[in-house]
């Protein structure tokens, strides 16, 4: 059945059965909202650890880790690696999360700021970017599952087989050596990038895989809450670390059996004698075109600044029965995610190895990979496989649900219909967060790759950090301040790009707006290994067979000996500037814009910035750079300009953000009434107590805590380092 063997299907349905056992489960423990949304605020440190790095990790993680890398090399690990220099970071903020002692971040926002409105429209671009979450893992999951059941060559459709030989084209331009193509090859190679065929096509459709995972997903998540995705999350933890190291083994075998040699290092050290050099370049390879040094510093800014506002965050942390388990368990959890990441990537590397001449879309390795080594030794593999990817979905799927129902619930619902029981409210918030899961799956299947996906999500939250970020540690921070930074950052980096285009067709299609990057070729100096070889003797066929018809100008290319070097050209393709989805070539023979408008950068050009003349992923920063910073500006200037809020409410927050969290209820309550009844008694703990920066001093455990997350991050770094250079 759709190409698995009934042993996969088994396993698959066993665990789904499992997870809606869970659900139900964990339904008869809901009495009101704060269980549902919660879970009661009653897990430790094992169960938060297990639910950071399940809500962290989900299909897209390894399939977007695996893409990547497949494309740039070992750079590309740095496409799940931004957070990583930001991580450290959390052992000091996530108390903050517990500390709020709310419901929602909404909450916050009308706390803080002073204002229901606030907080509803943070609801809504809260929910928003949960659901860019979602669809990364529906889209990552997809592509991987479709690649598990593809049709064979004989079974593909005209257009199909007319799609696979435009991919096969492109693959065979783009490993020839950019200096010995024909203008014509160059002028059909930017075409063919540009159109980005496909080479696998798959006998399940995409929609109604998505709207299987959908209804699981639905069924024990909104069945029992909080408690029963945190369980699951547990459960699935185990399910995603078993999926991290599952096909390293088999693809060291199979390197082995290809090339020949015994045990792991044999093949390690084939990989490095097959691959260029530039493969294992982690900063700075010519060929990493998506991932350069100061793109990776500019999305590690926006991380740093952008994950904290997400609004999972306070689910995550909320949940902790204190704000120690609460930083353990998410710290602990983040650097899981990271450590694993870095064997995604170093499996990346080794699939280099066994399919570089076989897959175009580098979105569909994993699930090709999992076919190719798995497939044939039955026993059920490739169902757990597809039973894990499916876990690492909804492990983060449940909690984003449950994370979205709370804030459409408590922040646009409750307040217009307000004095309901709580029972009405859990009912609510149930109905909210099953249509929040469809409109993540929706949102799937509005990008054409995960990366294109990844961008949104990343970005989505500029609009809020700033007041979120002010407003936690400056008291100048105000209410028309913060509608200023919010209002201007949506209408000119999100509405006015998807609204203009719309209103105005005729943008899409104009000459202006689809500029192109207009790179210069890059040259390297490498070692010659084996893969450098066949690629050379390809590239002398085919200057043999253009020569045959006089249809080339360049000198014949030089053969590769072991042990020579030699130069290599690369040739990064053009890149449409203004469209965040590029263009596409419509019947009328001409490109027409799809996506957003990226403003930013047409204010740029239009300023005399020449950014033809730039790299494309220099273009990336500059955008990402404004966006980021452009709403602190904004809202320091307004504040400044403009009167303080309220000083009791002020005073009132910030004492309470001052007043450490007690694992006893009770106790808890009798120290926010102190603080309540004096709300300077806490003022010894600020680090300029004359000031407006409500910034703390930091305590042992902060330091220690702080400083073992740096030591966390550098010994990652260097794993990553290490695994790369096995065999070299």
């Amino acid at each position: 059945m759709y190409g698995l063997p009934l042993i996969d299907i088994i396993v698959i349905i066993l665990y789904f059965l499992m997870m809606i056992g869970i659900g139900f489960w964990s339904m008869r423990r809901i009495q009101n909202q704060e269980d549902y949304f919660l879970a009661g605020r009653r897990f430790g440190a094992f169960i938060q650890t297990f639910a950071a790095f399940g809500q962290g990790t989900s299909a897209d993680t390894c399939v977007a880790v695996t893409s990547t890398t497949f494309r740039n090399g070992a750079g590309g690990i740095w496409s799940s690696l931004i957070y990583l220099p930001a991580t450290p970071i959390y052992w000091l903020v996530v108390p903050w999360m517990r500390r709020l002692r709310l419901l929602t971040l909404g909450d916050f926002f009308e706390e803080r700021y002073g204002s229901k409105r606030m907080a509803g429209v943070y609801a809504i671009i809260g929910t928003v970017g949960m659901m860019a979450i979602l669809a990364v893992g529906f889209s990552a999951m997809t592509k991987t599952i479709l690649a598990l059941t593809p049709k064979a060559y004989e079974d593909l459709s005209v257009e199909q087989r007319a799609e696979y030989a435009r991919a096969e084209e492109l693959d065979r331009l783009k490993n020839t050596d950019y200096r010995t193509l024909t203008e014509s090859q160059k002028a059909r190679m930017d075409e063919l990038i540009l159109s980005n065929p496909r080479r696998q096509f798959s006998h399940i459709n995409e929609y109604v895989l998505i709207s299987v995972v959908c209804v699981v997903v639905m069924i024990y998540a909104i069945a029992g809450g909080l408690e029963a995705a945190f369980l699951t999350d547990t459960i699935q933890g185990f399910f995603i670390i078993l999926l991290s190291f599952m096909l390293i083994p088999f693809a060291l075998s199979k390197i082995n059996f290809l090339y020949g040699g015994d045990g792991p290092m044999d093949a390690l050290r084939v990989v490095h004698q097959q691959l260029s050099e530039s493969n294992f370049d982690i900063f700075g390879s010519a060929a990493n075109v998506d991932f350069t040094w100061y793109y990776i510093a500019t999305l590690t800014l926006m991380g740093a600044i952008n994950v904290v506002i997400q609004p999972n965050m306070i689910v995550a942390n909320g949940s902790a029965k204190d704000e120690y388990a609460c930083r353990f368990g998410f710290v602990t959890g983040s650097f899981m995610k990271r450590l694993v990441t870095i064997f995604w990537g170093f499996f990346a590397v080794l699939a280099i190895v066994l399919y570089h001449d076989r897959i175009q879309d580098p979105d569909l390795v994993w699930g090709y990979a999992t076919l190719d080594l798995l497939g044939s030794l039955g026993y059920g593999l490739v169902g757990l496989m597809i039973a894990c990817l499916m876990a690492a979905l909804m492990s983060t799927a449940d909690c984003l649900m449950i994370t979205c129902s709370s804030l459409l619930t408590h922040n646009l619902y409750r307040p217009f219909v307000a004095g309901k029981s709580e029972r009405h409210y859990v009912f609510v918030g149930r109905i909210i967060g099953g249509f929040v899961v469809i409109g993540g799956a929706l949102l799937a299947t509005q990008f054409g790759s995960l990366l294109q996906i990844l961008k949104f999500m990343w970005e989505v939250n500029v609009m809020v950090a700033a007041s979120f970020w002010l407003g936690m540690k400056w008291r100048r921070a105000n209410k028309t301040a913060a509608w200023c930074s919010i209002t201007s950052t949506a209408l000119f980096f999100f509405l006015l790009p998807l609204l203009l285009p719309n209103v105005f067709s005729s943008l899409r299609s104009s000459a202006y707006l689809l500029k192109t990057t207009r790179p210069a070729p890059i040259v390297r100096t490498y070692a010659v290994r084996e893969m450098d070889i066949i690629n050379r003797r390809a590239e002398i066929a085919e200057w043999e067979e253009m020569a045959a018809i006089g249809q080339t100008r360049q000198p014949r290319p030089i053969p590769l000996q072991p042990g020579d070097t030699f130069e290599k050209t690369f040739y990064p393709g053009k890149k449409f500037i203004f469209w965040t989805k590029g263009a596409d070539l419509g019947p009328d023979g001409r490109y027409h814009g799809r996506g957003l408008l990226n403003l930013e950068l047409v204010l740029l050009q239009k300023m005399g910035f020449d950014l033809t003349q730039n790299p494309h992923a220099l273009n990336e920063t500059l955008r990402i750079l404004i966006r980021t910073l452009v709403p602190f500006c904004i809202l320091i200037a307004v504040a400044l300009l403009t009167r303080p809020d309220e000083p009791r409410r002020l005073d009132l927050f910030f004492v309470k953000m001052k007043t450490k969290v007690r694992a006893d209820p009770q106790m808890d309550a009798r120290e926010m009434a102190l603080s309540y009844a004096q709300p300077d008694r806490l003022n010894q703990k600020k680090l300029f107590p004359n000031s407006s920066w409500e910034l703390d001093k930091w305590d042992k455990t902060d330091v220690v805590g702080f400083l073992i997350s740096v030591g966390a991050v550098f010994s990652i770094i260097y794993l990553m380092k290490l695994l790369i250079s096995l065999g070299g």
